[in-house]
C-alpha cells in the first residue's frame, strides 16, 4: 500500500502555516519530506548530513534550510534549499501539503515541514559540503507495529534529547526529523484506519 491518499486528504484539512510573531526569536527554516513510489511500496527520502554544515552534523534529516530574504514563502524555501542539497528541481516535486512545524530548541531553530512526491529513480546530485548520503526508509518502517516506539534519549553536543525515534538499518532518525514524521503518522491514524496501521 502507498499511503499516498491518506496522507494527501490529511495534509489537505492541515492549515498552512506561516513565521508567527511567537516564533520571531527563533531560526525560522523549512524541510521537505519527500516521498517516492517504488516497486508499489511508499518510501521516505531523508539525507545524512554532511561533518561540514554548521547545524546538526552528521544526522539523518530532510533536506531544508534557512529561510532567506529572497524567499517567496516558506515552501518555497524548503524546495530551494532541496535543489541546493541534492539536486532535486522544484518542477519534479507535487508538494501536497504543510504538517505542523517543530522547535529545535537545541539548536533555536523552528523549522516548517512540507511534504511532496517525487519521481524515483532521479538524477540526484549531492552538494558534499552539506550532504554525506542520500537514506531511503520504506515508509511501513514507521507504521505502529513496526516502529520504535519507546523514547530513545540521543546525545547531541553534550546535550541530551529525549523523543520519539526509528531505526533502520543501523541508523537512527531522533530529534525534529522523529517528530515530524511521528506527527505525520498520528495525523493519518486520527482519521483512517488502515491495514497495518494498528
Amino acid at each position: 500500500m502507498n499511503y499516498i491518499m491518506p496522507i494527501t486528504e490529511v495534509l489537505s484539512s492541515n492549515p498552512a502555516l506561516s513565521v508567527g510573531k511567537e516564533d520571531i526569536s527563533l531560526n525560522p527554516a523549512s524541510v521537505l519530506m519527500p516521498l517516492f513510489i517504488e516497486n508499489e511500496e511508499l518510501n521516505v527520502l531523508f539525507t545524512r548530513r554532511s561533518r561540514h554544515v554548521a547545524h546538526h552534523k552528521g544526522q539523518i534529516s530532510f533536506p531544508g534550510g534557512g529561510v532567506d530574504d529572497a524567499d517567496g514563502s516558506l515552501e518555497e524555501t524548503a524546495l530551494r534549499e532541496t535543489e541546493e542539497e541534492i539536486g532535486l528541481s522544484p518542477e519534479n516535486v507535487t508538494v501536497l501539503g504543510q504538517l505542523n512545524r517543530a522547535v529545535i530548541t537545541y539548536s533555536d531553530f523552528i523549522v516548517y515541514p512540507f511534504v511532496g512526491l517525487i519521481p524515483y529513480p532521479y538524477d540526484f546530485r549531492l552538494n558534499p559540503c552539506e550532504v554525506e548520503r542520500l537514506v531511503p526508509v520504506p515508509f511501513e518502517v514507521f507504521l505502529p507495529g513496526t516502529a520504535l516506539k519507546e523514547p530513545l534519549t540521543a546525545e547531541f553536543e553534550a546535550v541530551s534529547v529525549l523523543g520519539p525515534a526509528y531505526q533502520y538499518h543501523g541508523e537512527v532518525i531522533w530529534g525534529a526529523t522523529a517528530k515530524i514524521i511521528h506527527d505525520l503518522i498520528e495525523m493519518i491514524l486520527e482519521k483512517f484506519n488502515l491495514p497495518g496501521m494498528r
